[in-house]
């Protein structure tokens, strides 16, 4: 999908349970309504945690994968670029990646299963406001970690001119 201002929100391939869902934005003359995740929605499971991430121009969060957390992750402020990857033995997608833009232009919700590897990368200056709302609290016994720029994950994130 591509916005208006040229934003690609999403650009791979489809990974099994991944979601982008588009989000309500609110503007009036006082300023702006941003949604994010209601109890009522379809896609919501349930509710552990929320809390609130700032990431660098540049800099890389990730690899992490959860092994029972369902991440929703939504940009209110700076624009940042999330990365999934399927590596899930009996997922119908195995070995598909998904890069997905958000931001305020690109107001969308990546609701992210369990067992896939994510991370984001920074993309505005001076930062970007990433928000979590998990399904569960955070267990670092149940999280798994790799280094960004190692080789499990088959991606380069250096900036790509298309």
């Amino acid at each position: 999908m591509t916005l208006p201002d040229g934003t690609h929100v999403v650009i791979g391939t489809p990974i099994h349970d991944l979601m982008v869902v588009p989000l309500r934005r609110i503007p009036d003359e006082r300023g702006t309504i941003m949604h994010m995740l209601r109890a009522t929605d379809d896609h919501f499971r349930s509710f552990g945690e929320i809390y609130f991430t700032t990431i660098y121009r540049g800099v890389v969060k990730g690899w992490h994968r959860h092994r029972d957390m369902t991440l929703n992750y939504a940009c209110p402020h700076g624009r940042v670029k999330i990365v999934v990857f399927d590596d899930r033995e009996d997922s119908p997608t195995r070995g598909s990646l998904v890069e997905v833009f958000l931001g305020p232009a690109s107001h969308h919700l990546v609701v992210i299963p369990p067992g896939l590897w994510n991370g984001m990368k920074g993309m505005s200056d001076p930062d970007a406001l990433v928000a979590n709302c998990s399904t569960h609290t955070h267990d670092p016994s149940r999280t798994d970690r790799a280094d960004p720029f190692g080789d499990l994950v088959p991606y380069d994130w250096a900036v790509r001119n298309h």
